[in-house]
């Protein structure tokens, strides 16, 4: 069933924002909240490609991947309750920011960068972009990177903490800007 708030129809839902900002935890968290099905981008690339997100930059390049994956989130758009956690980079590409604007909630979860650094630093996914980086290399990176990215993120329709992630806040927040 289609979540209607305010006589608008909220059929999927977009979070975007850096590696790092807790993009899976907030799906988990609003897939129970909303009993919506969940989605990550990677991991639909990897089961459809049959390769992991990591050997694929490895054996290819990012060319490559950013257009498969603009396909792939396309094709998004026949899930209905759906929350769909996208790469780092999938709103910088193509026209992917202002197709998940037009055809769903996008909700930027925004970080610093040093939180995004200790986050990457202590995670068990392995990162093309970042693999062996020294942690102070990592920091400039993400810095320089992060602040590129921002004018894509800052389309968002909602922008949250990242910090302290709450669902509730969330789903208050998009229920807010449905009622605006």
């Amino acid at each position: 069933m289609t979540r209607l708030i305010n006589n608008y129809a909220l059929k999927r839902i977009f979070l975007i924002g850096y590696m790092g900002s807790g993009k899976s935890s907030a799906l988990k968290q609003l897939g129970k909240l909303l009993s919506w099905e969940t989605y990550d981008l990677d991991r639909l690339f990897e089961e459809r490609y049959k390769i992991s997100v990591q050997d694929f930059f490895h054996k290819y390049d990012e060319t490559a991947f950013r257009k498969l994956e603009s396909q792939l989130l396309k094709e998004t758009v026949n899930y209905e309750n759906a929350i769909i956690a996208t790469g780092g980079g999938t709103p910088c590409f193509y026209d992917n920011m202002e197709w998940m604007n037009a055809n769903g909630t996008t909700i930027f979860i925004k970080v610093s960068p040093k939180t995004a650094v200790n986050r990457l630093i202590n995670s068990k996914k392995k990162r093309p972009l970042i693999e062996g980086k020294s942690e102070q290399e990592l920091l400039e990176y993400v810095e320089r990177h992060y602040g590129e990215r921002m004018p894509f993120y800052e389309k968002a329709h909602i922008t949250v903490k990242g910090e302290n992630l709450d669902a509730k806040e969330i789903l208050s927040l998009i229920t807010l800007s449905y009622n605006a």
